[in-house]
């Protein structure tokens, strides 16, 4: 059974495109765009834990509760590239990263292409959004942990997120 089946949207069913991350499976490579609109990669963090949350937009109430937690959760860790994704602009990105003091936080942008959103299934078909989750990739880009949260509007399991990363 998929990960991904009966995952809603303000309570309405909605349909992810791309393809589904596998925990135990090589990553994929991805390309998004950082806040100087440069192409960012996955081995752009080679040799690290990447604690990867994707939210629809930074700037809703949840998406920022998130973005904020992981912030201050990473911050305690080392080793780890806390990544955020979402199809914000980048000029978005930049401004609530400076607002809100992120610092151990890299907000990326999937807006170009949506490489991320298709290589990892979280794509939202109609929308050009991408649905709310976390993936871990460990040091070697093999995928540790993945969570499609079920309702879109609501917070993913940080907790489960967060013990796998401390355990690599």
């Amino acid at each position: 059974m998929s990960n991904r089946t009966g995952i809603t949207m303000g309570g309405n069913p909605i349909t992810l495109l791309g393809t589904e991350a596998v925990v135990g499976e090589k990553a994929p490579q991805f390309t998004v765009v950082d806040n100087g609109l440069n192409p960012v990669t996955l081995a752009n963090f080679a040799g690290k834990v990447k604690l990867i949350s994707v939210v629809p937009s930074i700037d809703t109430g949840v998406c920022s509760i998130q973005t904020k937690r992981f912030e201050e959760e990473v911050a305690k860790l080392e080793n780890v590239a806390m990544i955020t994704i979402s199809v914000d602009l980048p000029f978005a990105q930049k401004r609530f990263a400076t607002e809100n003091n992120l610092t151990h936080n890299q907000l990326l942008s999937d807006y170009q292409t949506h490489d991320f959103g298709i290589e990892y299934g979280f794509e939202i078909e109609n929308l050009a959004l991408l649905a709310r989750g976390v993936v871990v990739i460990d040091q070697d880009d093999v995928i540790r942990y993945v969570e499609y949260v079920k309702e879109v509007t609501t917070e993913p399991d940080y907790e489960a997120a967060l013990s796998v990363v401390k355990v690599l």
